[in-house]
C-alpha cells in the first residue's frame, strides 16, 4: 500500500469491509477510479448514497422498495392467495429470476438460530401470522433453504398457523439439503418452486 497517500488509504479500507472484496481487490477498484472520469466515481457515490438515504421496506411483504407499498404487492396481476416465504431478498429475487412464481412474498430477514441468537421475535413472522389471519392467504409456500436452521423455522411458522384454514408447501427437494437457495440455478429453483409439496410439521 502506498503510505504517502491517505485518502488512497481510506478509500481502499472502506471498501475492504465489503463481502469478497479484500484489500488487493479494493486497491485494484480505487486505482481503476482514478484512471476513469470524475463523473464515473461520483455516479457511483451519489447512487450508494441515494440507496442508503432513501431505500425504504415495503411495509407489507418487507422487500427493499422505493415505495411505501412495494411494486409486487401492489400488483393486480399477481395471485394475493399465494405468498412465498422467503429467508432474505437475495432468496426472493431467486424466486422471482425462475419466472414460475406469481404470486406474492414475505421476507423473514433470517431464520430462527439460537446459537446464533435469532429468535422467532427478531423474524417478520408476527407480520406474515396476521397477514394469514387477513383471510386473503390461502397457500404459504416455504421457500427457505433446506437447513436445520430452514427446517426449524418451517416448523415453527407452522405451528403459529395450525388453527387456520391455510395450506403450507414447501418445495421439492430439487435444492440439495443444507444449500442455500440464492446458489441454486433458475431451471432447478424453478421446479422446485413448481413441483412444491404439501409441509407436514409431523413428518
Amino acid at each position: 500500500m502506498i503510505q504517502n497517500s491517505k485518502l488512497l488509504t481510506e478509500a481502499v479500507d472502506a471498501l475492504a469491509t465489503l463481502p469478497s472484496i479484500g484489500k488487493k481487490s479494493a486497491l485494484r477498484l480505487v486505482l481503476h477510479l482514478l484512471k476513469e472520469d470524475k463523473s464515473k466515481a461520483h455516479r457511483i457515490s451519489n447512487a450508494i448514497i441515494n440507496l442508503v438515504d432513501n431505500i425504504k421496506y415495503c411495509g407489507k411483504c418487507h422487500c427493499i422498495s422505493d415505495n411505501d407499498i412495494c411494486d409486487i404487492c401492489q400488483s393486480m396481476s399477481r395471485d394475493e392467495g399465494i405468498v412465498c416465504v422467503v429467508e432474505n431478498i437475495r432468496d426472493m429475487m431467486a424466486v422471482e429470476e425462475t419466472n414460475q412464481f406469481r404470486g406474492k412474498y414475505h421476507v423473514l430477514g433470517g431464520v430462527i438460530s439460537p446459537i446464533e441468537g435469532i429468535g422467532p421475535n427478531q423474524l417478520n413472522i408476527e407480520s406474515l401470522v396476521n397477514r394469514v389471519k387477513g383471510g386473503s392467504v390461502k397457500e404459504l409456500i416455504m421457500a427457505i433453504s433446506p437447513t436445520i436452521e430452514g427446517e426449524t423455522t418451517i416448523y415453527y411458522i407452522s405451528k403459529q398457523l395450525e388453527d387456520l384454514p391455510i395450506s403450507i408447501s414447501t418445495i421439492a427437494r430439487g435444492v440439495s439439503f443444507g444449500g442455500d437457495l440464492e446458489y441454486a440455478d433458475e431451471l432447478t429453483l424453478g421446479r422446485s418452486i413448481v413441483s412444491r409439496v404439501a409441509y407436514s410439521s409431523t413428518s
